[in-house]
């Protein structure tokens, strides 16, 4: 009976986690399919419990199972509710190497078991094992040199000399270990060590010389590798939610990281072995024409109070300044005044897909006047002021005009086709991926320097007072 109730139990999880991915798919009902996600996983977690496997008996790995989840979730509810939105990245790299790391620890475990005991549980499960495991060690290093780069630990590249030919040897390494243990009768405990310690080694080395510009593209790329790793380790245990659940990551993370790739007009061997972001920002720099023009407040203020049609793009600068809530004030005033006001998302602005759109709902903008890469652009030419607020390489027009640019036909939003482009920005520096900027440069635009809720506080002092 109980039995069954493990597998009943199983199967409406599955078709849960399926409707809240759905559900996460809209900004309205993202909140709701997160929650309930994360119920199904409770009641997937507690019922496992249940399986002949488990022994429902106060001994020292039943202790050691309730104390992981018990500091596990105590450390993950307290990050949650401390993180800030800007810091939201980081904490995707910490969660996907924590899953990859638990999903190797199994494959260790049942490894070292098969040493151990010199048994063989079938070819196939010792495959899906090693598989696993590697996936899993990948992830979980990757991730933490993902975290360390973005969390501003360590030097954003470093590439040793010839360091593909070494990545390269090392995952022959792995492959030829990870062979030897898959088809060895018993398994080798010597073979297992060094599987696993190649594979962490592999993992930090494929991350270490990707730039700081594609590191949300290596995130997403390792959350897909973790789910497939734990759809694996499933298959060994024989526990369907894993496998359930690790497909479904593993589906939806491969999806985002073919979105987020083609926002950047990149491949995906591309991003691994390119190194953008590195020392990108020389190639588009040579041919500037122009200089940077500042406005101040007041002026730029009366040309918005005055507008017909305003757009406004916010990028990871806003989510520093935490300024969306004064952008909604100033909606607010301008729409007072008759102007329309409308928001355009790039697919990557924040650093991660959705990051400008939970911010903005936060502070309360309707979601019909958020609007998305191909949507708004058609608008820029008939808007009369583009503000461009914390955004940076995804307003870059050299993505259009300069084959030697690193971001060349990368989509990005047609900020400089407005009759008029204020953007405010701290000060004069490169952005993110390290590229200058010629939209600065423009002779539409002009910039307002300092701090963004500052500037946008500037700007609705100013609209007041006309």
């Amino acid at each position: 009976m109980l039995s069954l109730a493990v597998d009943i139990t199983y199967f409406v999880t599955a078709f849960v986690f399926i409707y809240g991915l759905k559900q996460m798919s809209s900004p309205v009902t993202a909140r709701g399919g997160i929650v309930n996600a994360g119920i199904a996983m409770v009641a997937a977690t507690l019922i496992t419990f249940g399986v002949p496997q488990i022994h429902l008996a106060l001994d020292i790995n039943m202790i050691l199972m309730l104390s992981a989840i018990a500091v596990g979730s105590a450390v993950a509810y307290i990050s949650a509710k401390r993180v800030a939105m800007t810091d939201m990245p980081q904490m995707i790299a910490m969660y996907n190497g924590m899953g990859g790391g638990a999903a190797a620890a199994i494959a260790a475990v049942e490894l070292v078991k098969l040493s151990s005991s010199g048994e063989s549980h079938g070819l196939v499960v010792q495959v899906l094992a090693v598989l696993g495991a590697v996936i899993g060690a990948v992830s979980f290093s990757g991730s933490g040199i993902a975290f360390a780069k973005l969390q501003g630990l360590m030097k954003k590249t470093l590439r040793l000399p010839m360091h593909q030919f070494i990545n390269l040897g090392l995952f022959a390494a792995v492959c030829v270990f990870g062979y030897l243990i898959a088809t060895g009768h018993p398994v080798s405990f010597d073979h297992v060590i060094w599987f696993f310690i190649l594979a962490v080694v592999l993992g930090v080395m494929v991350t270490l010389p990707i730039g700081g510009a594609d590191m949300p593209v290596v995130i997403s790329l390792f959350n897909a590798l973790t789910g497939l790793a734990v759809a694996f380790e499933g298959f060994v245990l024989n526990n369907a939610a894993m496998i359930i659940a690790g497909t479904v990551v593993g589906s939806s993370g491969t999806l985002l990281t073919q979105l987020m790739a083609k926002a950047m007009n990149r491949s995906l061997a591309n991003v691994l072995f390119s190194s953008f972001g590195s020392d990108g920002g020389a190639a588009a720099e040579e041919d500037i024409e122009g200089s940077m023009k500042e406005i101040q407040a007041q002026d730029a203020a009366i040309m918005m109070a005055y507008a017909d049609n305003v757009i406004i793009i916010p990028g990871y600068g806003m989510a520093v300044a935490q300024a969306q809530h004064k952008l909604k004030e100033l909606e607010d005033l301008l729409e007072s005044r008759g102007v329309s006001v409308k928001y355009a998302i790039h697919p990557v602005a924040g650093r991660m897909p959705g990051h400008m759109n939970v911010l903005l709902a936060e502070a309360g903008v309707e979601y019909d006047k958020i609007h998305d890469l191909d949507e708004i652009n058609p608008q820029f030419p008939q808007a009369d002021v583009a503000l461009v607020i914390g955004a940076n390489d995804v307003v870059n027009p050299v993505a259009r005009s300069n084959p030697d640019s690193p971001i060349y036909g990368m989509p990005i939003l047609d900020a400089d086709k407005a009759q008029n482009t204020i953007v405010i920005k701290r000060g004069q520096g490169a952005g993110f991926s390290g590229i200058e900027n010629h939209l600065f440069y423009a002779d539409n635009t002009r910039m307002l320097y300092g701090d963004g809720q500052k500037a946008v506080g500037e700007l609705i002092a100013g609209v007041k007072q006309l």
